[in-house]
């Protein structure tokens, strides 16, 4: 008599949870809290609506660090400054040059910014362009004079330039 195959497991909240947890590698508490897109998801398969550009529901502060995502692993930006209000905002970024496997690596090597090394010093972008930059906010620190640096001497400038394309096309990688 031949066995019976096992029974295929239901499609629940734990098969959404393993995939979500294969695709971003982080616990599902951290992917919640990291990674509102998963939310979001789910708000669009159950029919609710989400704001115009759920991405840029959190707010960002100077001296946010920021994680985003390529296929090749995580990138990480630091907001140094911000100008004006609503759509006229400028937002000022610190780009760092290193890419990570996964969320805690990263969060590793920003418990030791200074071994860090720099992209783009500093990257000023309209809202608009901000907006269009999908990042999460990894935590908070005091922004030091050295990283000010570059902001202050763009801040001295006659013509100071802001860039209207997301953070990752002015850096190259997308």
């Amino acid at each position: 008599m031949r066995a019976r195959p096992p029974a295929l497991p239901k499609r629940d909240n734990a098969y959404e949870r393993s995939v979500v947890l294969i695709s971003t590698n982080v616990s599902p508490w951290r992917a919640r809290r990291r990674f509102p897109l998963v939310a979001i998801l789910k708000q669009l398969q159950a029919g609710i609506s989400v704001p115009t550009n759920p991405l840029m529901s959190q707010s960002f502060e100077p001296g946010d660090d920021l994680i985003f995502q390529l296929e090749s692993g995580y990138g990480l930006l630091r907001v140094l400054a911000t100008e004006g209000e609503g759509e006229s905002t400028v937002w000022h970024l610190l780009a760092y040059d290193d890419f990570f496997p996964d969320v805690e690596a990263a969060e590793k090597a920003l418990a030791q910014p200074g071994s860090l090394p720099l992209r783009k010093a500093h990257l000023p972008l309209t809202n608009r362009a901000f907006e269009r930059t999908p990042a999460a906010r990894l935590g908070n620190r005091p922004v030091s004079d050295q990283e000010l640096g570059a902001y202050r001497e763009w801040l001295k400038t006659p013509d100071r330039q802001v860039y209207d394309r997301s953070a990752l096309l002015m850096l190259g990688v997308r």
